[in-house]
Parts: structure tokens; C-alpha cells; sequence
């Protein structure tokens, strides 16, 4: 039974979160992502981690970033360079997975719940380790989409898992919330204005 009095961690790992959240049509409020979790005890800190891709610095990303860095998050990011493999396949080098770990394991003596919001399997092992310093470890992700965007392992070495499917309704923005674009408010006006003259 959460109390106040339990201390939690939100770890965000914000592309892994995106995507999840994308597949099932929906875009995450961040500020009621905070207020559920701050209903089920004391968030001591809440991380959000997100590689830049460099010269890519005012990407679409940067307004989240900001606007999570005022509004209570802490926003770690790394920036990371796209290269070309053998194989002539773009990849991202860089990764958050263990700035996410260290944290997590900095964390640990001062949590009693750790939520992690990723699927990636990597992070049992950091599960697994966050358990044995007593900690309870509750992962968010969905296995509402084919295939499922949780790892299997992860899922079973979680004390608990919420699916994103599940908190739809209160992490879900509102589409009307969202700004239109710039072009569309300004018919819009005109007409009020006709409608009115």
C-alpha cells in the first residue's frame, strides 16, 4: 500500500517512453505524469534521459527538454554522433543506458521505489541489483502493441509492471491542448472577427 512517507525515483528513459507511447497513439503529459506519481508518495527526483544527435541541437526535441527542465524533471542528456557502419547502416553512437544505471545505483540507499519507464532488456541486471539493496522496482512500458515493447526478462524481474495502455487516460495530453499550428489560428480569428463586425 504506497504512503506518503515512500520515497520514489522516476527514471524516464525518454526515447524508449516516446516510442512506447507513439505506437499507442498518444502523447505523454508530463506534468500529469508528475502529479501520478506524486499521488502514490514522495518523488524525490524525477530523470529524464535523452540523447541529442549533434548539429541537431534545436531539434524538436529541445522545447520537451526545456520545458521539462523548468517544470520539476531532471534532464540528463548526452549528445551523441550518427555515423555510417560497415554495412553502410546509420547508427547513433552514444548511449544514456549507463548514466541511467549510475544514477540509479546512486540513487538506491535513498529509495524505497524505483520507477523505471523503458522495455529495454539491458536493464534486468540493473533491476536486479536495485533489488538487492531492497529497493522495489516497478517498470512501465506496453505489451499492448505486437510484438510488445517490454522485454520479457525485464518484465519478470520487476517487482511490478505497469502497462502505458493502463495510465493512458492519465498521462494521455489532450489533442485539443495542443497548440495549433500558426497558419490555422489565424483564419480562425478573422472569422470571429467578421462574425462579431
Amino acid at each position: 500500500m504506497p504512503s506518503c512517507s515512500t520515497k520514489i525515483v522516476l527514471l524516464i528513459d525518454g526515447p524508449n517512453l516516446y516510442a512506447a507511447s507513439k505506437t499507442l497513439g498518444f502523447d505523454v503529459d508530463y506534468k500529469r505524469l508528475l502529479k501520478e506519481f506524486q499521488s502514490r508518495g514522495t518523488v524525490l527526483r524525477a530523470f529524464y534521459y535523452n540523447a541529442i544527435i549533434e548539429d541537431q541541437e534545436y531539434s524538436s526535441i529541445r522545447p520537451l527538454i526545456d520545458w521539462l527542465d523548468y517544470n520539476g524533471y531532471t534532464v540528463v542528456t548526452k549528445t551523441t554522433r550518427e555515423f555510417t557502419d560497415t554495412s553502410s547502416h546509420r547508427k547513433l553512437k552514444g548511449s544514456m543506458d549507463i548514466k541511467l544505471a549510475v544514477d540509479a545505483m546512486e540513487l538506491a540507499e535513498h529509495i524505497d521505489q524505483m520507477i523505471l519507464f523503458s522495455g529495454d532488456g539491458d536493464f534486468r541486471p540493473l533491476v536486479e541489483a536495485i533489488q538487492r539493496r531492497g529497493v522495489r522496482v516497478t517498470v512501465v512500458s506496453t505489451i499492448a502493441t505486437h510484438p510488445p515493447m517490454i522485454a520479457d526478462e525485464l518484465r519478470r524481474q520487476a517487482d511490478a509492471f505497469i502497462d502505458l495502455v493502463d495510465l493512458k487516460p492519465k498521462l494521455g495530453r489532450d489533442p485539443s491542448e495542443r497548440p495549433a499550428p500558426r497558419e490555422a489560428r489565424h483564419p480562425t480569428l478573422s472569422l470571429q472577427r467578421d462574425h462579431h463586425g
